[in-house]
């Protein structure tokens, strides 16, 4: 199999303000594995069997476009005899470097397997698409009255605030606001950005705002931190995202938070986070699978799992102008997976 490498820039719809910083394009690489194919639905460019990738370059997890392209150009001689049938291994020999190249990768030969086959990914996991849960939309940080007017005009039926910058106030007034414009469930994230006195202040006000559940209120790595919150009598439920990178991370996160964030471009792809998955689940963790601002190809692949999961945010593709593929659908504040073979992705013309 042949391996290409395509620049992806994204236009996000609206500048993304986030704790991090501001982004107004993201600059990921789409990969699409050639090989030999005589599965005629399966067939890609000049008749080849083609599988699909996408490696999200997120600047906060190390990563940029270079260094992603460095490794799938040290890849390319090690791929001539795959077996879309017989990865697996390949897979787990990947060596190690970007989470997010070795994402593209394992996306690409899982799209090839199922276009092999003739089936869409979930139904070779065994998953039924009518199980999945709701997804949540993203709402970049704000003026309050700007988040408000967001909410009332999302496309999706769950609230994500992002949160964390300009102090307590202005956070609980923006919740304020999107809570006076909409009556759907709101969930926060704040990205790490909050101090823990910071926190230990606001978690019970979100609570009494009726706030689900917030992601990562304290930075990467501050598990005494999130032990201390954990005790409060009355606080959102806690899930971990930046703190999680690894396996390891979330066996060390068991009994601080009630849930954990998957991510496909964290977790190595589909196989590491159907690892992921199984392991926090087997630890009594609820899981959140999401998506960082990626095309229709990494958040349809992603979508392929999400009946495994109790929480769902893969929004992706409604935040970009500029989604070069159809792929997962969000119809009436539900997510449509596709039937088609492989991640079951169509080019947009």
């Amino acid at each position: 199999m042949r391996l290409l490498i395509e620049p992806l820039s994204l236009r996000l719809r609206q500048p993304f303000v986030i704790a991090h910083g501001a982004s107004t394009t993201r600059e990921n690489v789409l990969v699409r594995l050639i090989g030999e194919g005589d599965v005629g639905a399966s067939r890609g460019r000049g008749g080849a069997l083609e599988g699909l990738g996408e490696a999200a370059a997120v600047p906060y997890l190390g990563e940029s476009r270079a260094g992603i392209v460095a490794y799938l150009e040290g890849l390319e001689r090690a791929l001539p005899e795959l077996d879309p049938l017989t990865f697996a291994h390949v897979i787990d020999a990947l060596p190690p470097g970007s989470a997010a190249a070795r994402a593209a990768v394992d996306m690409a030969l899982h799209d090839a397997f199922g276009k092999v086959l003739g089936a869409p990914l979930y139904r070779l996991f065994g998953l039924a698409a009518g199980r999945v849960p709701p997804s949540s939309f993203t709402i970049a940080i704000g003026a309050p009255e700007e988040m408000a007017r967001a909410a009332r005009t999302a496309p999706l039926p769950v609230l994500k605030l992002k949160l964390g910058a300009d102090g307590e106030a202005v956070d609980l007034a923006r919740v304020d606001a999107v809570r006076a414009a909409s009556a759907l469930p709101i969930r926060v994230d704040a990205n790490a950005g909050w101090s823990r006195e910071s926190a230990e202040r606001l978690l019970p006000r979100l609570a009494e705002r009726g706030v689900e559940l917030c992601e990562q209120p304290l930075p990467a790595g501050d598990l005494e931190g999130l032990r201390a919150l954990s005790r409060l009598p009355k606080r959102p439920a806690l899930f971990a995202d930046e703190g999680i990178r690894t396996s390891a991370d979330i066996v060390a996160h068991a009994g601080l938070v009630e849930g954990v964030v998957i991510k496909l471009a964290k977790s190595g792809g589909l196989r590491g986070a159907l690892r992921d998955i199984t392991l926090a689940r087997a630890l009594g963790l609820d899981v959140l699978l999401s998506c960082m601002i990626e095309s229709s190809v990494a958040v349809t692949a992603a979508a392929h799992l999400a009946p495994l999961c109790q929480h769902v945010d893969l929004d992706g593709p409604l935040l970009i102008d500029n989604d070069p593929f159809e792929g997962v659908l969000h119809r009436e504040g539900r997510l449509i997976l596709p039937d088609r073979p492989g991640l079951g992705l169509v080019a947009r013309p």
